[in-house]
């Protein structure tokens, strides 16, 4: 899909690096890139992330690390009135290039490279956690000091990549409102019966060349992308909820109990069933 340009150096124009922590209602949907690295930690919230072709879903202690120009987005709706947090740190290529010629900054510069796919950190990492928090609030030299030793336990903190060699980012300004209207459709209305016709009329497609864009923008096809989105719906409720799994089906926008048992298997390698028991023990 056709992600949007952002420019971090506009909103922080004295900084080495940027880092935010922030608190918001939810996480909206917005389709973007910029050419600086980002660690984003989710202190708080749940919903979905997007990264390249990856779609995945996200809780409290989220922890992320994408290269540059790598589309990304979380989107997330409170179901209460509590907010989202999460802290923030971009920094550019230029920046961290300083600090990868030296023999001890192999694990660094192996990180760094592996980032162009997007790390998932898969532990607690709460050491690393919580000197993120610390370093939005730290200045002067102490900042760069603090940023360094999150880089440095970072590279050696268990990580999965999240996009496949697949995907190719598609930057064509005239695709940009097209697909960002496409994608924020499926996330309000995956709950319903969507189809092909419906969506390639989003925006003034044939059916084939609606196909043919989508892949090309996203790296996967058009029902592919909308499975994502339900199975990762589905997987949600199936934890929080005694629903019967017909049910569950049926509010994911599935209208066959098999078709949902089948793609549901694809995508998680059990069963609903077996997801929810599994996750009970």
């Amino acid at each position: 899909m056709k992600p949007i340009l952002e420019q971090i150096r506009l909103q922080q124009p004295n900084a080495t690096f940027y880092s935010y922590r922030f608190e918001i209602p939810f996480f909206e949907f917005k389709w973007h890139y910029h050419p600086e690295y980002e660690l984003t930690y989710i202190v708080k919230g749940n919903g979905f992330r997007l990264v390249g072709n990856s779609y995945a879903s996200f809780g409290d202690g989220d922890l992320v690390l994408i290269g540059p120009n790598l589309p990304h987005t979380w989107v997330g709706k409170s179901k209460d009135d509590s907010l989202f947090e999460a802290v923030v740190l971009q920094f550019s290529s230029s920046f961290i290039a300083s600090f990868l010629g030296f023999e001890e900054s192999d694990a660094l510069q192996k990180m760094v490279v592996n980032a162009q796919k997007g790390l998932f950190f898969t532990a607690s990492n709460e050491g690393i956690k919580n000197e993120m928090i610390q370093l939005t609030e730290t200045s002067g030299f102490e900042r760069i000091l603090s940023f360094l030793s999150v880089l440095n336990q970072l590279s050696a903190a268990e990580s999965v990549p999240l996009t496949t060699e697949k995907f190719v980012p598609l930057y064509s300004l005239e695709t940009e409102k097209r697909i960002n209207k496409v994608c924020g459709y499926l996330e309000q209305n995956f709950t319903k019966t969507i189809t092909l016709a419906e969506v390639a009329n989003l925006i003034s497609l044939s059916e084939s060349n609606f196909c043919k864009f989508f892949k090309k923008a996203t790296g996967k096809t058009f029902s592919d992308y909308l499975n994502d989105i339900r199975i990762q719906e589905s997987c949600q409720i199936l934890l929080k909820t005694d629903l019967d799994i017909n049910q569950i089906a049926m509010q994911c926008g599935y209208e066959s109990l098999s078709y949902f048992n089948r793609i549901f298997l694809k995508k998680k390698g059990l069963t609903p069933r077996q997801f929810r028991q599994s996750n009970l023990l």
